[in-house]
């Protein structure tokens, strides 16, 4: 067995041949301290069930296991017209939702209109900003968009109002995710725990606060996908106790990572090393200020409180699983601004900015913070940062899903340290990490923008940005995306704090044959792409 380090192109497909080729069966069971709250892929946004959601839905597009290469998913074929602003695209035959139904283009206009509908009260809408008629759906003008076209049931044409250098890369996210309308309108807001797609799993049971059990979809259309029969998710577990039960081989994959308490020692045991799962991602933690909850709507504040936080610290926390961060990109990001020196750790500066901004006695504040360890540990730190120069934060400490609706929430979260759910990549892009997290289309009900910044000159300038589709145009697009987060720094809507390596662990029984599959952008494992050695 070897560890896996899967950054970029670091798992070719060559490898992912030969995992196709292994044998059939076996099970895993992965651990995971809270429940899921949703597997609907229009709604379901965090890294616990990003990976499961990607197990179950398929969209036109997709990645080559490990990388961060598009390849064509339910997308047989496709052509690009009319300057970059016209995508057609032809669909595999005899594809099958987990009912029975053969899917049709008719299911991805119904998918793409369902997303970008404000009812639907989608976190990714925004990503679709490009295709004609998004503006007349966000705006409730109309219920379809009129880009999307139909062209015969196996056929579907999109128009963009402009030319996007993302937009493939749209299609492989799991917003992009094609469902059947029957199932989706039988259970409306509750589909999200029926879920029925046409990925290599499907839903056989979900005892809320327990356990998930995904089962094999025989009649997948990719030819020998998935090598598992079974996947089981046990809910309510510590990460210390999903540990031990991973050493006593009672469970395959701690979902939540190896607890920091235990990171050292585990990464330097022989019996346990080289069951570690590095997976290289595009990530950013970072602590929102809602710019529309005072006294976060003075600039002068979030400059201060920029300056109080001791990243170092945070750093150590975590047994030096990252690094210091000072601008929203990761450093392996195009984009990103080398010689870019942030706001420096000066707790003295910070409390006379606060004099300046009229908060010389500070004030009082709350920092949401998921709970799982280190994250409130890390909360605590910033709590004595910010005492440091007069702020008093009360720590609210919640279940994932609770923070995520706190912060999509215009008027709850004054602050959130996004430990747990900070921000890894949908796709190998800049102009991730601004739309969903910092753009205008984000901050919205149920978004992700929860510091609920909104600048529509850098939204302008988002776009054309990203109009620049022509690749003798990517040095002056860099630059541009460079110049609007060096802009949002100005801005200080966030405090970026580290970033961070993940890291997990598998059993001795998992391998593909000597591999996981774990893609650097936002999926810890690619579950359709794990192989149990215990087969009879």
């Amino acid at each position: 067995m070897t560890s896996v380090l899967a950054l970029g192109a670091a798992i070719g497909t060559a490898q992912a041949q030969d995992f196709t080729d292994a044998k059939q069966g076996g099970s895993m069971i992965v651990t995971y301290k809270d429940d899921v709250s949703t597997l609907d892929p229009a709604i379901g946004y965090d890294w616990q069930n990003w990976s499961m959601i990607k197990s179950l839905f398929d969209g036109l597009m997709d990645y080559e296991p490990g990388t961060t290469v598009l390849k064509k998913d339910l997308a047989e074929d496709y052509t690009i017209t009319d300057g970059g602003k016209t995508f057609t695209f032809t669909l595999r035959k005899g594809v099958k939702f987990h009912n029975g139904r053969e899917l049709t283009a008719e299911d991805v206009k119904y998918s793409l209109d369902r997303v970008t509908n404000p009812a639907t009260q989608s976190p990714g809408a925004g990503f679709f900003g490009s295709i004609a008629g998004y503006d007349a759906m966000a705006s409730g003008e109309a219920d379809s968009l009129s880009g999307v076209t139909v062209i015969d049931p196996y056929t579907v044409e999109i128009k963009l109002s402009r030319p996007d250098a993302t937009f493939l890369h749209v299609m492989a996210i799991n917003f992009s995710s094609i469902v059947p309308k029957e199932v989706v309108e039988e259970y409306g807001p509750d589909f999200g725990k029926h879920p029925v797609g046409s990925g290599a799993f499907k839903l056989a049971d979900w005892t809320l606060g327990q356990s998930l059990t995904f089962e094999r979809n025989a009649d997948y259309w990719h030819e020998g996908v998935p090598k598992l029969d079974q996947i089981t998710f046990e809910i309510g577990l510590e990460p210390i106790v999903a540990l031990l039960r991973l050493q006593q081989g009672q469970a395959d994959i701690p979902g939540d990572g190896i607890p920091p308490a235990k990171f050292l020692e585990v990464t330097s045991d022989p019996a346990y090393k080289d069951f570690v799962i590095e997976g290289g991602q595009l990530h950013t933690g970072y602590i929102t200020m809602n710019v529309k909850m005072p006294p976060f709507d003075n600039v002068k504040v979030r400059q201060a409180v920029n300056m109080a936080i001791n990243k170092d610290r945070a750093v150590r926390i975590i047994n030096g699983r990252a690094v210091p961060a000072n601008q929203p990109l990761p450093p392996s990001m195009p984009g990103y601004a080398p010689d870019y020196k942030g706001y420096a750790f000066d707790p003295e500066a910070a409390k006379a900015l606060l004099a300046e901004a009229g908060f010389a006695d500070g004030f009082e504040t709350e920092l949401y913070v998921y709970n799982t360890d280190p994250n409130p540990r890390i909360a605590q730190s910033f709590q004595q940062d910010l005492a440091a120069i007069g702020i008093k934060a009360e720590i609210r400490s919640l279940a994932q899903a609770n923070v995520i609706a706190a912060g999509g929430e215009p008027d709850q979260a004054p602050m959130i340290w996004s430990g747990g759910m900070a921000w890894i990549a949908d796709f190998p892009d800049p102009s991730n990490f601004y739309g969903p997290i910092l753009g205008c289309d984000g901050a919205v009900q149920g978004g992700w923008n929860w510091s609920w910044y909104c600048n529509a000159d850098l939204d302008a300038k988002a776009v054309e940005a990203d109009a620049m589709t022509d690749p003798a145009m990517a040095a002056e697009r860099e630059a541009k995306w460079r110049e609007i987060y060096l802009s949002i720094m100005e801005d200080a809507p966030w405090v970026p704090v580290f970033n961070e390596q993940r890291f997990t662990m598998r059993s001795a029984k998992l391998g593909g044959p000597n591999e996981i599959f774990v893609d650097p952008v936002h999926v810890p494992v690619n579950y359709d792409y794990v192989y149990s050695n215990d087969v009879q």
